[in-house]
This record gives C-alpha cells, sequence and structure tokens, in this order.
C-alpha cells in the first residue's frame, strides 16, 4: 500500500496550537501505515496500543514488531511469507520462547546490507528490554483473543536492565553551565564554520539553552512552543505535556530577557515565513520550525564546549533536564517543587536527582588525601 502523499489539513476546534495537533496526528499516521503492512489478525494487538499506551510508544511497539516480523522472514525458516503483512497466525503459533530469547540476542548487534554500505547496529539492554516488551504484549494479546494456544512469554530470558537508582544521573555542573552560557554569547570554543552560522543563530540557540536550563523542558514540549505560547503581559507561557497534559510556566527576567531578545533582534519577519511556520518559536535558518534532530546537535554542540570534549560525545536535551533538576535541588530546593515543576508523576523520579546533588562526591573526598596526608609526614 503506498504512502498517501495528500496534503493534511488540520480543523482544529480546540484551544491547542494546529503544530502540536498536527504532530499527533503524524504519529497517527505513521501508526496506521506500519499497521498496514502487518497482518490482519492483529486488530485486537492494534487496538490495546491504541488505548493503553502513549502515541510514540504505540509507534515504538509497532516498528518492533515489524522488526521481529521481518526477522522471522530473513532470519528463520519459520514462515514461508516474502512480506511481513502475510505472515500467518500459524506462523506465531510455530514460534517457541527460545526463537524470541535468539531474536532478542540477534538485536544486540546486527548488521544491514544496502549493497554499498553495511551499517552495524547495537541494542543497549534498555532497548532491548522494549523489544522484548513489544513482542510479549502481542504474544499474550494474541493469546487472550483465543487466537493462539499458548502463552509462551514466561520462557523468555530477563533482560538485566539497571534500576534508575543505580545509574550515574549525567549533568553540567555550575562551571560547567557558565562556560556554555559563555561559549554561546561569545562563540568561544567553535570552529570557523561554526562560527560563520552561529552569527545568525547566536540569540537562538541562547534562549533554546536557557529554556532548557531553567524549567528542564523535555526536547519535544521545547520543540513544539509557538511565539504565541508566550505571555509577556501576564509573565508566563504554555508548554504540552505528555497525555495531553498543558502547564502553565512563569516566566523570570533571564528567560524573558532572551526570548524578547531573539523575537525582537533576529527571528525572522512573519511577512517572510509560510503560514505553517509563521508561529513557529524556534526557526531554522531556512525559515522552518527546529526538528528535534535539529536542536538536539545545537545542544550536543554548546555542551561539548562545556565538558572539553568531542562534538558527538556532548549531552542531550535530557541531560539538561537533569541539569535543571540537580541544579534546583542542589539550591535547597523542595523536592516536590521540583517535581511539579519537571512534570514527574512519581516524586521518586525526583529522589534520584537528588542523590546526584552537585559537587557531593567531591566534597565527600576531598578531605581524604591519603597520599598528600602520608608525604607530608
Amino acid at each position: 500500500m503506498g504512502t498517501d502523499t495528500r496534503n493534511i489539513k488540520i480543523h482544529n476546534k480546540s484551544d491547542r496550537p494546529d503544530n502540536v495537533i498536527k504532530k499527533e496526528n503524524d504519529i497517527y499516521l505513521e501508526c496506521e501505515e506500519i499497521e498496514n503492512q502487518l497482518p490482519k489478525f492483529l486488530r485486537g494487538f492494534f487496538s490495546y496500543l491504541k488505548g493503553n499506551v502513549l502515541p510514540a510508544t504505540r509507534l515504538a511497539y509497532l516498528h518492533d514488531i515489524k522488526f521481529f516480523f521481518k526477522y522471522l522472514i530473513e532470519e528463520t525458516d519459520l514462515t514461508d511469507a516474502e512480506t511481513t503483512d502475510k505472515i500467518k497466525l500459524s506462523d506465531l503459533e510455530q514460534v517457541k520462547a527460545v526463537d524470541v530469547n535468539m531474536f532478542i540476542e540477534y538485536c544486540r548487534k546486527y548488521k544491514v546490507d544496502t549493497g554499498d554500505t553495511i551499517y552495524i547496529y547495537e541494542n543497549s539492554n534498555k532497548s532491548l528490554a522494549r523489544k522484548k516488551s513489544s513482542v510479549s504484549v502481542m504474544f499474550k494479546q494474541l493469546y487472550r483473543d483465543e487466537l493462539l494456544s499458548k502463552n509462551i512469554t514466561d520462557g523468555f530470558d530477563p533482560i538485566r536492565v539497571p534500576k534508575p537508582g543505580e545509574r550515574e544521573i549525567k549533568a553540567l555542573q555550575d562551571d560547567e553551565v557558565m562556560i556554555m552560557l559563555d561559549a554561546v554569547s561569545s562563540g568561544t570554543g567553535l570552529t570557523d564554520h561554526e562560527h560563520a552560522y552561529w552569527e545568525k543563530t547566536k540569540k537562538r540557540d541562547k534562549a533554546v539553552l536557557i529554556l532548557f536550563l531553567t524549567y528542564g523542558l523535555r526536547l519535544s514540549e521545547l520543540q513544539q512552543l509557538n511565539v504565541s505560547s508566550f505571555n509577556f503581559n501576564r509573565g508566563e507561557f504554555k508548554i504540552y505535556r505528555k497525555r495531553g497534559k498543558e502547564s502553565i510556566m512563569p516566566l523570570n527576567n533571564s528567560a524573558t530577557a532572551v526570548i524578547h531578545d531573539y523575537i525582537d533582534n533576529e527571528r525572522a519577519a512573519d511577512s517572510s515565513l509560510d503560514e505553517e511556520n509563521r508561529d513557529a518559536l524556534f526557526l531554522s535558518l531556512q525559515g522552518r520550525r527546529m526538528t528535534e534532530r535539529q536542536i538536539r546537535e545545537l545542544v550536543k554542540k554548546y555542551t561539548s564546549i562545556a565538558l572539553k570534549t568531542t562534538r558527538k560525545a556532548g549531552y542531550s536535551p535530557h541531560k539538561l533536564r537533569a541539569t535543571a533538576a540537580t541544579s534546583l535541588i542542589g539550591r535547597g530546593n523542595s523536592i516536590f517543587d521540583v517535581a511539579a515543576l519537571l512534570d514527574h508523576e512519581q516524586v521518586t523520579t525526583t529522589q534520584l536527582y537528588a542523590r546526584q546533588k552537585m559537587n557531593v562526591k567531591r566534597d565527600l573526598v576531598k578531605d581524604m588525601e591519603w597520599e598528600t596526608e602520608r608525604t607530608e609526614k
């Protein structure tokens, strides 16, 4: 089935902006496109996903199932199907737990040969756990719908994924934040090529970083911001969270100043923009709403300067969210207040950042200079 190339017009009667509705619709259409490439007997599974998980999670699960079916076709003799939509229920009836375990092991590291290039893909245990979950939910749903005679999921191998509390929280320290903000303000640390672009985008880039650092926004929340999201008279702006939640955020002086500076002195005039991008806050040099990838690369560039590392090793926007959390808690703010600001559903998530208070490890060991004490005696 070919992709529908017709233009999508949003007939929006809600108070949510068109770009937020359009993004949700794009995910919905992509889910439908993948579902059309999968067997019809999965309709109960599709319905379960649609009603029980977030749209982005639904899309990820569908990608995983399509990949699993491609694996069955290309790497096993469990099916004679040539395309993923032709796999039969009887084929899945033959699948055993060991076959799924072998699929998960295959996903750890595999290659894709495109003819002129061989791509090597690796998945972390976290990614493998999600793939296992996707396949597990599908088999459980087919068993519940009495389409399969047995539930094989109990035989799936466990995947060791570190608990959140076991992972080191990666965040910038305050001195690194200042280095990063100096870089975006003065161009320090940029290559000649980057500096040429910085001359045209420095006010935009600084506004992006300040909003991440101040409010701990998620990447999608920042990317969807509009000029109309901001009410400067009331000193606030509106963001759209997961699960369709809306949140009003208060503007402080720093955020107000950098947003005004960008809009007034650098952002393209509305008259030069097409209708779709006229309200978008953060624009590319082409006058279009910045993509999540473009914002991610922007953050990696400036954080890499702060960390004195390569651009590839720079931090993601999510680590600026962690920076906001650890900085707020390090300044003595209540974890309950920080949880509310960051939209954490469970305060236990915020407590993870409390354990990573800035410099706490450094402070603990600074008076334990065994070698210095030894040589002074």
